[in-house]
């Protein structure tokens, strides 16, 4: 991916934002194809590890060895850009409309887990890290038990090991002061995904 030494984001930064997007795009290539789903994840404390599952019935892991190469896209904001924000317009037209975003793309390998064991520790992490703060806050030990052995035996879980987290964040820091906070506050009156990439200014 490329990014623009003003956009780039340091390593912490770049985990921040895939917290902010809370499900990415993953993508791989099997037997000549390329497969994606789009999923939630749970990135490891250590930061080593990335997991999520899907649908057994999903033919995104058929066929994927271990090792397989995967790629993650993380979008935590997203919003476009117009000329009209600008104050500076008023004094010079030298300018064009763009995009804001702040991304992350993620490398590294996939292992396919079918195990009960390691399927409801994820499953189980995933709810509590989703739960936080709800209330009242659900978890998997509500669920009955034969009801949560089937709906375990209906997916598959992936652990993504883990190679380079690349992380671009684009929102106005290339304008000037007035510019920026002119955008910022043209989109905080937006849509949603608008009101979100100016939080995220």
């Amino acid at each position: 991916m490329y990014v623009p030494p003003k956009f780039q984001q340091d390593q912490d930064q770049a985990w921040a934002l895939i917290g902010e997007a809370q499900a990415g795009t993953v993508v791989i290539q099997v037997k000549g194809e390329l497969r994606s789903v789009l999923t939630p994840v749970l990135v490891s404390e250590d930061r080593t590890t990335v997991s999520l599952h899907l649908a057994k019935a999903n033919p995104w892991w058929r066929d994927v060895e271990d090792e397989t190469p995967v790629l993650g896209l993380f979008i935590a904001a997203s919003a476009y850009v117009s000329p009209t924000y600008y104050p500076s317009l008023a004094e010079n037209k030298n300018h064009v409309p763009t995009w804001n975003y702040a991304m992350v793309e993620l490398r590294g390998t996939v292992t396919v887990h079918q195990e009960s064991e390691w399927l409801l520790k994820q499953v189980t992490r995933l709810s509590d890290y989703f739960e936080e703060g709800n209330e009242p806050r659900w978890s998997v030990d509500d669920a009955p038990s034969d009801y949560l052995a089937r709906q375990l035996n209906a997916i598959v879980g992936v652990e993504i090991k883990v190679s380079s987290v690349v992380g671009a964040a684009k929102l106005s820091q290339n304008r000037i002061e007035d510019d920026r906070e002119s955008v910022k506050e043209n989109l905080a009156k937006g849509s949603l995904t608008e009101q979100n990439t100016s939080r995220l200014m």
